[in-house]
């Protein structure tokens, strides 16, 4: 049962999460330390957000991440990454990782034919713009196909035309569908897999993560005894507490810095 937060309360989940040894806290980007924007490029954190994260990052034995669909790339300007940032990057869904004082993590390798990635952004850019407002975003392992400002039947209809073309071309790939994107790519890691190289890179004893779409249900359904998920704005989810927004996020993430840093002292 996922419980409402409401800012200015406390938690006792909350409070156990502050008090764990080893603390790494880990939030998807657009929706949850960004509000979704008409231009995906266009996202950046809330200043609040940042604030707390910094706050947090200063603290001894606490570590923060970005868990993000998006490519390493286009999550790296998006967040205003630095090369000397104390915020690990989990891109594309946990099979991309950068973490600090390490630069970028190998991962295993999955081929696809030289030239495969461009023909298909090709084949998928006309299907896009027969419908208004629906966008192509290439991606370093396949594509998604965001409406945000779309009708629901160009939507759907810009959906079932790729839904045609990737099962022509590559009925394998995992297909994400999320609030007004359609994700396919050639890797099958989920925000799951994110978790687990988390909690092994930073020998954590608790992970705190937040999200708000279908895909970070991955991650809240892998969190163990000891790790809190938190959801972002409506719908179904493993989390154990919800908040409304990313302001409210950024109230919750003050109030952890606060249960933390008195836990220190």
């Amino acid at each position: 049962m996922t419980r409402i937060w409401t800012p200015g309360t406390t938690d006792d989940a909350l409070t156990a999460i502050a008090r764990t040894p080893r603390l790494v806290i880990a939030l998807d980007f657009d929706g949850t330390a960004s509000p979704l924007v008409a231009e995906p490029m266009a996202a950046r954190a809330l200043p609040e957000v940042k604030v707390q994260l910094d706050r947090l990052a200063a603290l001894p034995d606490t570590f923060i991440a970005y868990v993000s669909g998006r490519s390493m790339h286009d999550l790296q300007e998006i967040s205003e990454h630095t090369a000397d940032s104390l915020t690990a990057l989990a891109g594309s869904h946990g099979a991309q990782y950068w973490f600090p004082g390490v630069g970028d993590a190998d991962v295993p390798e999955v081929r696809t034919e030289e030239g495969a990635l461009e023909a298909l952004w090709a084949a998928a850019q006309p299907i896009v713009d027969r419908h208004a407002n629906v966008r192509l975003e290439p991606k370093t392992f396949g594509m998604g196909i965001h409406t945000r400002q779309a009708t629901a039947e160009d939507e759907a209809a810009a959906f079932a035309e790729i839904d045609e073309l990737m099962a022509q071309r590559f009925p394998h790939w995992r297909r994400r569908a999320g609030h007004r994107v359609l994700e396919f790519s050639s890797r099958a890691e989920g925000k799951d897999a994110a978790m687990h190289a988390l909690r092994e890179h930073f020998d954590a004893t608790g992970i705190l993560f937040a999200g708000d779409d279908v895909t970070d249900e991955d991650a809240m359904r892998v969190l163990q005894p000891g790790d809190l998920g938190v959801r972002v704005g409506p719908g179904e989810s493993a989390a154990a507490l919800r908040v409304e927004n990313p302001q409210q996020m950024a109230a919750l993430l003050e109030a952890l810095v606060a249960e933390r840093a008195a836990g220190r002292e």
